[in-house]
């Protein structure tokens, strides 16, 4: 996908045309513009110059984003520099609109002094009042050029509203005027009174005045919908002090090079990604995940561009630089979901196209309908430009991209990040959240759990023959153990004759002693394990924990028990999603044993347990027929669900796979933030619905009552002035509510509603994949087949010979146990 800077936009009706004529290029694939960023995402293989002249062609200009614009560069882009400017011009026309206002209706109404010169000089008083609006029109001359071109293009846009109606005033205005002088040459002093009350002079100055007050408004409110991504690329570094030869010297963050040894000092932030080589510091990583605790770092542990560094001198290696680094990888993320279309603009979209000509064609219709009434040409007019003043394209246009930025903004400061508009507004709409265990749900670590020793035996002592035995070997489950030891300061004593028994356990001597670890048919070879032990060891079992059995020569000195714990947030994310009414479901590889000991333990009621990675991505897209589904996960396993899903969910600390294949990243790898996203995504959703609502309802109801649908009824009549100045503050309006966005507490419950969906079936269908030996021919894929069909609980069976499976569609759960009887009967071997 291709970015470019588009120039020229001034509302939704701009934006529709630049799309359509982009659209129209051979080998565009999708063509998306914001009006918010002034940019456009180019999806094919067209040529850029060819891009770049359709969009010159439709009376815009258009450039390429810069590949290698740095990160100074890029936040300067994002300045407010157009607030500046249009302060100048609202001032300027201020100034001028006051001197107009004294003599028009100051002096006039209520009889406020002039010079001696203007008694009964009603020429005078017109003249004046033409010289001073036609400053203020040239002052804001903008709006006549770009609405002007729009006609003359068979493009117009919001500025040839503004221009139609405050144009039409003046020149009505200047006709009248000069009516006057030819009633004053003919006597007709009555007549020269009368065209007093035709001069609309302060309308037209008026109305360019107060869309220029919205207009300053809405550009100050679209600067701070970016504050978000100004702020973390205010974060990146602009220096570094990297090591040569020994020496330290202070270099441009541009000139740091991929391998660099870079130094670190208490209080400094830490420049690029890298891998601590020497020292040992607290890094503050907040400003990436939130998290205010600092993070321990060693020699080996990796550090990112933009932390702080807390306590101690460190020096790394460079790893990652300039547009490489996870800072550029965030902001790049960030700017891009940004610059996308949700799918629900559409509707906007479709409306802008044909808003500004439908609108000219109502105010002309008006003008002559009041004509055709016997009203004055002057009341008449009035009615017109008052409906061309009040309509506002820009509110519709502004309605979902400004919600969509704030919304990515917040995301991305509490570490929840967005690829595309598309993703958030998904995430608002979720059902079902499919979970993956080992990584999401669970820590990914094995941990112990529980230590259980024999009479006469203390912990400490079977820690230390476990520890002696364990720091040896490579098993995960070893790990834990000597982990666990480590942080109880005990250590093991050493062994020597050490062994690991593939699929068993391990065997070593101390001194002249031997000892053991393993399960229970290895161990039980060398000592005697009573029923109680037993029963305890099968309890652990049961509950998805693993027992690893001790002994010293021929005693038993206890059992350790090691599992792979859920995160800390795990059950209290289950249990706010479940309050969100979103339908929770975990899929796993693992045997169905230990998947429902770990769901019982984070209040998940549905598992799907021994699935490979292909029969995740059957699930999820069986899911998805009755709703909306995300799916969470960190592994390159997961990557074909993450693609899979309505909405892949990567856990930050996951595979490089399993972050690419997904449309969200959390960076802190909290269960806690798979919620906090839908909460979000609801959110944001929910200001685009009011956004959409106020634009629509604003030009429903402003529209007929600037053609005067209601003066007879309620005598309601719109002075185009008062018109112009609703339409200076509906665009406001929309982006102000989109800015209360930044208020949205993601974490907490407190507002949380449960969500019925409308004709959503529950699925009750789960699948589990069996290995079976034995099967030679169709024949044995029948004979199976028909065999698991026949047990209450499985729907369907699809059997292969070829690759020794059969993959089980059920209705509720079936033990394996039940399952692996009913092949073996049938003269079939399970795995």
């Amino acid at each position: 996908m291709t970015q470019y800077n588009v120039t020229g936009m001034s509302c939704a009706a701009c934006v529709a045309r630049v799309e359509k004529a982009v659209s129209k290029i051979d080998g565009v694939n999708s063509c998306s513009v914001s009006l918010l960023t002034n940019s456009m995402n180019v999806d094919g293989s067209a040529d850029s110059s060819a891009i770049i002249k359709a969009v010159q062609n439709a009376g815009y200009g258009a450039s390429l984003k810069g590949k290698e614009k740095k990160s100074a560069d890029a936040e300067d882009s994002l300045k407010d520099t157009e607030t500046p400017k249009i302060r100048k011009r609202l001032i300027a026309s201020l100034i001028v609109l006051a001197v107009l206002m004294y003599f028009s209706m100051g002096h006039m109404m209520w009889g406020w002094p002039l010079p001696s010169f203007f008694d009964n000089n009603h020429i005078a008083m017109g003249l004046v009042q033409l010289i001073l609006s036609g400053i203020v029109m040239v002052i804001n001359q903008k709006f006549f050029i770009s609405g002007f071109k729009g006609i003359i293009r068979l493009a117009p846009n919001m500025d040839t509203l503004v221009a139609l109606g405050s144009g039409t005033a003046f020149v009505y205005s200047t006709i009248a005027l000069f009516m006057m002088t030819d009633a004053q040459v003919r006597g007709d002093s009555a007549a020269v009174m009368s065209y007093m009350h035709e001069f609309y002079f302060e309308s037209a100055a008026m109305i360019l005045a107060l869309i220029t007050v919205g207009k300053m408004l809405e550009a100050h409110s679209k600067g701070k919908t970016t504050d978000a991504l100004k702020g973390l690329m205010k974060l990146a570094p602009k220096t570094a002090t990297i090591v040569v030869d020994g020496v330290e010297k202070t270099v441009p963050i541009d000139q740091v090079k991929k391998g660099d040894i870079f130094a670190v000092r208490p209080g400094e932030s830490i420049p690029v990604d890298g891998v601590v080589i020497d020292g040992e510091s607290a890094v503050n990583e907040s400003a990436l995940t939130g998290e205010s605790v600092p993070v321990d770092k060693l020699v080996g542990d990796t550090v990112s561009a933009a932390t702080i560094n807390q306590s101690g001198y460190i020096r790394c290696k460079a790893t990652r630089i300039g547009e490489d680094t996870t800072l550029s990888q965030i902001i790049k993320m960030v700017s891009n979901a940004s610059a996308t279309k949700a799918p629900i603009a559409k509707i906007a979209d479709r409306v802008s196209g044909v808003f500004v000509p439908a609108v000219i064609t109502i105010a002309v219709i008006t003008a002559i309908v009041w004509l055709l009434l016997g009203q004055s040409v002057g009341f008449s007019l009035a009615r017109a430009i008052s409906v061309l003043v009040i309509s506002c394209p820009c509110a519709l246009g502004l309605a979902t991209p400004v919600a969509i930025m704030v919304g990515n903004g917040v995301g991305a400061k509490n570490g929840i990040l967005f690829k595309n508009a598309v993703s958030l507004e998904t995430a608002g709409r979720i059902d079902t959240v499919v979970l993956d265990k080992t990584g999401t749900v669970t820590k990914g670590e094995p941990a112990v759990t529980d230590i259980v020793t024999v009479e006469n035996i203390s912990e400490t002592e079977l820690l230390k023959t476990a520890v002696a035995l364990e720091k040896s070997s490579e098993h995960p489950l070893a790990k834990a153990i000597v982990v666990y030891a480590n942080d109880r300061h005990i250590i093991g004593d050493a062994v020597t004759e050490f062994n690991a028994v593939t699929g068993n356990g391990l065997t070593a001597k101390i001194g002249s002693e031997s000892v053991y670890g393993g399960n229970y048919r290895y161990i039980s070879q060398f000592a005697e394990i009573s029923s109680g032990e037993k029963a305890k060891a099968e309890q652990l079992a049961e509950e998805g924990k693993t027992p690893l059995y001790f002994c010293k020569g021929n005693k038993l000195l206890g059992i350790i028990a090691v599992a792979d714990i859920i995160k800390e947030d795990g059950k209290q994310a289950v249990n706010e999603l479940k309050n969100m009414g979103v339908r929770v479901v975990m899929l796993t590889g693992d045997n169905e044993k230990t998947a429902k000991a770990v769901a019982k333990n984070a209040d998940i009621d549905e598992v799907v347990a021994g699935v490979l990675p292909d029969g995740k991505e059957k699930n999820v897209k069986e899911l998805k027929k009755y709703g909306k589904v995300a799916m969470v996960g960190d592994g390159i396993n997961d990557a074909p669900a993450l693609t899979s899903a309505d909405l892949g969910i990567a856990i930050g600390a996951g595979t490089d796979v399993a972050i690419d294949a997904a449309d969200v990243v959390l960076v802190k790898s909290r269960l806690a933030d798979v919620p906090a996203t839908i909460r979000l995504g609801r959110a944001t959703l929910r200001n685009i619905h009011e956004n959409l609502f106020w634009a629509f309802i604003y030009n429903v109801i402003g529209i007929p009552l600037a053609m005067g649908a209601f003066i007879n009824l309620f005598g309601w009549q719109l002075n185009p002035m008062f018109g112009a100045a609703a339409m200076s503050l509906s665009s406001f309006c929309v982006v102000t509510n989109a800015l209360r966005l930044n208020f949205v507490k993601v974490h907490s419950s407190k507002h949380d509603r449960k969500i019925k969906h409308k004709n959503k079936k529950e699925n009750k269908t789960m699948e589990k994949t069996m290995k079976i030996e034995g099967m030679m021919c169709p024949h044995c894929e029948a004979t199976v087949k028909k065999t698991l069909e026949a047990i209450d609980g499985v729907e369907s069976a699809e059997v292969s010979h070829e690759k020794g499976s059969a993959v089980l569609t059920m209705s509720k759960n079936v033990e394996d146990s039940v399952l692996k009887k009913a092949v073996e009967d049938a003269g079939y071997k399970v795995n």
